[in-house]
């Protein structure tokens, strides 16, 4: 029966693509809507989004931040007036050229992200260095006209946070941008159990009209990189394109120094990628819907389901916990809540009764364990944060056996032909060859870490005196 239910499951080593579009279908996390790259979130993938969102609004929140909500149209004069921003958002860009059967005066951008609506807002509430810092946040969806589309990772409209903040001075602003990185890093690694990597974007990858971007790069089961958050220091650019200024403690006017930063709906295409296997989603306890899924056995005997219904409100107090009494098969139901990645299942039957225990059955190792009655609920809790340890560590291990040293370009094609995933190696800061090493292998620069290595004098790609570590790898 298991294998029946998951014969439509292509294997990950086959086809990794197609196992993960099974994945996000069959374990009901999507739909695809009647416009092409835009999904239904189905209630189990909003749910795992919620949980994202509650944890990540709560430390928003903490350090000091404000919500706010921004209009969903942006005025093409407004767009213009940062000109480094709209060249690099113009191929993605959509536009409303209609209200209902007059044509506008002005196109209206949908908008992809709102720096130019914050900044207009902005210069009309900042008027003196009293006035800050302004640091808020939004909650929205955003629209990015995509070639290429795929549930989470890339879709034409999807959901995230966009905080823009703004400060008196330059060092205010990068406290503020490695502050939410450190917060997004927080997030993936201890509720997502997704180790990432922190470190700047080059020249070439940071945001449109930004001072420099900071990033978290996490890598998937086959290999590839993604972009799990980014952070980014804006400087001046927007505040003197739109007259931000403020007057200053020595009473002379100055522009505003800002930050912006993101989170989307991506990182749970990211959760899936890490975890997941040719069962279905693994879904890490701290951020899973449902913690606890009980299974009555023979329900149809007396006392079973009125026993189950017991411990699922005795345990809800504390577990995010479920039943199903149904009246589909036990197989059919152990399958289900497998392929839908939840981390815990407790069967029990008339015999579990008699005898005072009930069954546990994990999903990320499938092991199973026999537990008394007695002391079941810190002995789930203590099972939960093991599977939300082992889960974090797992991922940790597959990236650094993933995670290669290149000195020549010829080590580093062999690397990325043989093993792929992250390649470490000396680059001399020349765009030219960045492009290169992306035009012959498909790789691209993931970031520049923090923590700097001297791996060698040279740089891999034109063997010119190497100024920076970077991590390299194809991407999503």
């Amino acid at each position: 029966m298991a294998k029946d239910f998951v014969r439509d499951v292509t294997s990950m080593d086959d086809d990794f693509a197609q196992w993960y579009t099974d994945v996000v279908t069959k374990a009901e996390l999507i739909d695809y809507s009647s416009v092409r790259g835009s999904m239904i979130l189905r209630p189990y993938g909003y749910a795992i989004w919620e949980n994202i969102q509650k944890q990540l609004d709560k430390r928003i929140k903490e350090t000091g931040h404000e919500n706010v909500y921004m209009p969903l149209f942006i005025p093409e004069s407004l767009l213009q007036k940062e000109k480094d921003h709209i060249e690099g958002f113009a191929p993605e860009v959509a536009w409303v050229t209609h209200g209902g059967e007059e044509k506008l005066t002005e196109r209206l951008c949908v908008r992809p992200t709102s720096e130019v609506l914050f900044a207009e807002h902005f210069k009309s509430i900042i008027h003196s260095y009293r006035d800050l810092p302004k640091l808020y946040n939004q909650w929205s969806n955003v629209v990015r006209w995509e070639k290429t589309t795929r549930p989470f990772l890339r879709t034409l409209e999807f959901l995230w946070q966009e905080g823009h903040t703004c400060h008196e001075t330059d060092e205010d602003a990068h406290e503020e941008t490695v502050r939410m990185l450190n917060v997004y890093a927080e997030l993936c690694e201890e509720y997502l159990a997704v180790p990432v990597i922190k470190g700047q974007k080059t020249e070439k990858e940071k945001f449109a009209g930004a001072k420099y971007t900071y990033t978290i790069e996490s890598l998937m089961h086959d290999g590839k990189a993604l972009q799990s958050g980014t952070s980014h220091h804006l400087g001046d650019g927007f505040a003197k394109a739109f007259g931000i200024e403020f007057t200053n403690r020595e009473g002379k006017l100055q522009t505003v120094q800002q930050t912006s930063w993101g989170f989307t709906t991506r990182i749970i295409g990211a959760m899936i990628m890490v975890h997941g296997d040719d069962r279905g989603l693994v879904v890490p306890p701290k951020i899973a819907p449902t913690q606890l899924m009980i299974v009555p056995i023979a329900q149809h005997k007396e006392g079973v389901l009125d026993f189950a219904y017991d411990l699922k409100d005795k345990l809800s107090a504390t577990i995010r916990t479920g039943i199903d009494a149904s009246d589909k098969k036990p197989g059919w139901k152990f399958n289900e809540y497998e392929m839908k990645g939840i981390p815990l299942r407790l069967e029990v039957g008339p015999r579990d009764i008699e005898q005072q225990q009930v069954v546990l059955v994990r999903r990320d190792t499938g092991e199973k364990q026999t537990i008394s009655i007695e002391n079941l609920e810190s002995q789930i809790q203590e099972i939960l944060t093991d599977i939300q340890q082992s889960l974090f560590e797992k991922a940790k291990k597959h990236r650094e056996e993933k995670t290669s040293v290149a000195v020549t370009f010829d080590e580093f094609k062999e690397i990325l032909t043989n093993n792929g995933g992250f390649i470490k190696a000396m680059w001399c800061g020349d765009e030219a060859c960045e492009n290169f090493i992306k035009d012959e292998t498909g790789a691209t620069s993931r970031c520049m870490p923090f923590e700097q290595e001297q791996l060698s004098d040279k740089c891999v790609c034109c063997e010119q005196e190497g100024k920076h570590l970077v991590y390299w790898a194809k991407a999503y």
